[in-house]
């Protein structure tokens, strides 16, 4: 295997560790910046083509918050987001704060086939007070 490869292999694994172990869906700077902590030289071109790849193979999927992409592990089940106002970190919740499921129909004939919620307000470190 050539260099190049074992290189492109670890920014792959590297990037993938990283939105695996994150709280929420991450967008691509705050990818580039948390993956440089273990490849300082990492670019953000790097960047985005990794998570165009792992996207396309299924690893990774994004998410559209307030018309921002970010990206968050796949395989995590059904769940929602908590965007929070003052620090501007996006949690996963992993309980639904809806019950709609698929079939429902809504007056007028709407027919829901999925949903996605996210709630708005302070995450638990901005909303203690402050000593």
């Amino acid at each position: 295997m050539t260099a190049t490869a074992q290189r492109s292999t670890r920014q792959r694994d590297v990037i993938s560790r990283v939105l695996d172990t994150a709280e929420g869906p991450l967008g691509v700077a705050e990818v580039l910046e948390r993956a440089q902590s273990d490849l300082p030289g990492l670019g953000i071109a790097t960047v985005y083509r990794t998570l165009k790849l792992l996207t396309d193979q299924g690893r990774i999927h994004p998410v559209t918050l307030d018309g921002e992409t970010l990206y968050e592990a796949s395989g995590r089940g059904h769940h929602h987001h908590f965007s929070c106002t003052s620090c501007g970190k996006v949690f996963t919740l992993h309980t639904c704060p809806v019950a709609l499921p698929r079939g429902t129909v809504y007056p007028g004939g709407f027919i829901v086939e999925a949903h996605e919620v996210t709630l708005y307000g302070r995450c638990p470190q901005c909303a203690a007070p402050q000593a």
